[in-house]
């Protein structure tokens, strides 16, 4: 038995389960990557850096939501098909239950002044989760100028001019592409 088959001998579907909803649960408001990332790769230890970049990246590019294809590759990765439907039913489950009960509670008192600054709170512990899971995974992939300028080519299409993203990629993509295209190299 190698060390990879002991590793998903020592998961549980209860710990995969478990692990995704705590993901789900503490990344309320945003930051799921970021939480994901943090509790995949820092403290589960269940992928490495550049395998949850890859990973990211394919489930990015996959229909359907982000984490919700991370946690079938995670689980598919750990325990087979009955691990991706664990860690489903962890990061789905008990969220869907208190977002509708949020959604009866913000309908119900939305003009109330502590509703409004918890909701503020929220909104801004999110987007400081994820500028963190930027700078962290930044570090691994944006190695060089290009991918720099890339990066901000990105930000500044998007983020600035407001660019809609389908535009933004379609201006990007093909330069990133030809960038990281293999050459052969001359000896």
């Amino acid at each position: 038995m190698d060390e990879i088959d002991a590793e998903r001998d020592e998961v549980s579907l209860f710990e995969l389960a478990w692990t995704f909803n705590h993901i789900a649960l503490a990344s309320f408001g945003g930051g799921l990557s970021a939480w994901s990332r943090e509790v995949l790769v820092v403290e589960k230890q269940w992928m490495g850096e550049e395998e949850f970049l890859s990973a990211m990246t394919m489930c990015r590019i996959l229909p359907g939501a982000n984490q919700v294809n991370m946690a079938v590759f995670v689980g598919t990765k750990m325990k087979g098909v009955p691990g991706a439907f664990a860690s489903l039913l962890g990061l789905t489950l008990v969220p869907l239950v208190f977002v509708l009960l949020m959604g009866f509670i913000y309908f119900r008192f939305k003009e109330v002044p502590a509703v409004k600054s918890v909701l503020h709170g929220a909104s801004a512990a999110a987007v400081a989760m994820t500028i963190a899971m930027v700078i962290q995974t930044g570090r691994k992939c944006l190695t060089s100028l290009v991918p720099v300028l890339l990066a901000l080519a990105c930000f500044v299409l998007n983020g600035v001019a407001r660019w809609p993203l389908p535009v933004t990629l379609a201006i990007v993509a093909p330069v990133a592409l030809i960038w990281a295209w293999p050459r052969r190299r001359v000896a």
